[in-house]
């Protein structure tokens, strides 16, 4: 491990374990505050895609700083071996733990979405799509402040031709159909993301899903949007409402991120069922 970063901070425990490496509690005795430090083994990164990804989130993360829904990286440390982050402890329970349990209520689910939204807006007006958006990637921190992170996947559309992207990239079930027709899509791959995600949130289910991946990416392909009475019984018009503009195949009829901010139920913070 890197001098430099024991120099700076106390290595406390071990707090996460990926594909590439393990996250750590660390203290600033200067602050007085303890962070999170991601300490990924540069062995480990088998490809250039790898590569890629390791050189390209910490220069996306530092480019994003100011969001307050936004993973704040505070420092940087390489040697040959490592590269150490030390970033925002987000010690709380993640999105993914919070909807395994069951739906949430509307205000419950208004308050997260507006956060995440609120990310995912900042990355667009600065020309970042996230391009992984999941409830593994929605943290927060000691105050329940929700945290976008891991931006492995992220990419600069500012500067690509007409803002297009390529590549097949994202996790099965909050892909959009278009990433997986192998099209060049736009920004708005998020915003479908983060419809999934609050339908999950509504109902306790995905709204597409097979038995294998396969049968998954099927499922999103041919974007068959329902709202199967057992699971929205007590969900409110608004709120589907919403879900149809942001889960929409058609892209040039799919909202923004600034047109989800402006939406009724967003702007009532989910309160029109009450």
């Amino acid at each position: 491990m890197s001098q430099a970063l024991k120099s700076d901070f106390q290595i406390c425990e071990e707090i996460g374990r990926g594909r590439f490496g393990i996250v750590y509690r660390c203290f600033s005795p200067v602050t007085g505050h303890s962070y999170a430090c991601k300490s990924i083994e540069k062995s480990l990164l088998l490809d250039s895609t790898d590569r890629e990804c390791l050189d390209k989130e910490p220069k996306i993360l530092q480019l994003l700083s100011g969001s307050p829904n936004i993973l704040h990286l505070y420092k940087i440390y390489e040697d040959e071996h490592f590269l150490h982050m030390v970033t925002d402890l987000c010690p709380n329970n993640d999105l993914y733990d919070r909807v395994s349990t069951g739906p949430l209520s509307e205000r419950a689910a208004a308050n997260i979405l507006v956060q995440l939204i609120s990310a995912i807006n900042h990355c667009h007006k600065m020309g970042v799509a996230h391009r992984d958006i999941k409830p593994d990637n929605i943290l927060f921190d000691s105050q329940d402040r929700l945290k976008l992170a891991d931006f492995g996947s992220a990419e600069w559309f500012v500067g690509c031709e007409e803002g297009l992207m390529s590549g097949v990239v994202g996790t099965p079930y909050y892909v959009a159909p278009e990433v997986l027709m192998g099209k060049e899509y736009n920004e708005k791959v998020d915003v479908w993301s983060a419809g999934v995600i609050l339908y999950i949130m509504l109902s306790g289910v995905p709204p597409f899903y097979g038995e294998t991946p396969t049968e998954t990416f099927q499922a999103v392909l041919r974007a068959n949007l329902r709202f199967p009475t057992r699971n929205f019984r007590s969900v409110s018009p608004e709120a589907k409402d919403l879900l149809r503009k942001m889960i929409c195949k058609d892209v040039s009829r799919r909202f923004s991120a600034e047109q989800v901010l402006r939406h009724p139920w967003v702007i009532n913070g989910g309160s029109m069922a009450d």
